[in-house]
């Protein structure tokens, strides 16, 4: 490795110890240095590219932490569409709430929790009874399979059949009791 000590902080070096310095591959290493990647010299006929590696790591921290912000290397153009774009899914958004097609988050997780449940009972209440009874003496591993995946699909088919929500379970609970009203309204 050639590496010639700079009166400045960090090492000289050329692409390929640059590479290996940080652990990325030459195409890396290059798409850096399209993006503004500090060059100490730049290669060509004979002449090899040189970094230093002091320079280099602090525009990488500079680079990642402008990444992470999501601000890198945007121009009034980009920002203009990034705005517009933002506009666009919150009219879309407001457009699908005044229309009822959304779910509010707690409502769905309330009706998932409850469907989940309806499965779970399902497959432990008919699975284990049913498939026991048709199982007994079976010692080939194949048919204890196949009765299995029977009972399971069996199982999955009748709940499949009804419905594990229904109205009162999607209503959202409000601090005053609405959704208690509600449903005694509904049941009366």
């Amino acid at each position: 490795m050639t590496v010639k000590k700079k009166k400045t902080r960090g090492l000289d070096v050329n692409r390929t110890e640059l590479a290996k310095i940080f652990g990325v591959s030459l195409p890396t290493v290059e798409g850096w240095v399209r993006r503004s990647c500090p060059v100490v010299q730049r290669g060509g006929r004979g002449r090899a590219w040189t970094f230093n590696t002091a320079e280099v790591r602090n525009w990488r921290e500079d680079d990642i932490r402008a990444e992470a912000s999501h601000t890198t290397h945007a121009n009034k153009d980009e920002l203009i569409l990034r705005k517009l774009a933002a506009e666009t899914e919150q009219a879309e958004l407001d457009l699908a709430k005044a229309k009822d097609e959304l779910v509010p988050v707690e409502q769905l997780e309330r009706a998932l929790t409850k469907a989940f449940g309806e499965v779970r009972a399902g497959m432990r209440n008919v699975v284990p009874g049913r498939a026991a009874r048709r199982l007994i003496g079976e010692t080939d591993e194949t048919n204890f399979k196949a009765v299995l995946l029977e009972e399971i699909d069996h199982a999955l088919g009748a709940l499949a059949d009804d419905d594990l929500i229904n109205e009162a379970d999607l209503e959202l609970e409000t601090d005053e009791g609405d959704s208690a009203e509600g449903e005694g309204a509904k049941g009366a």
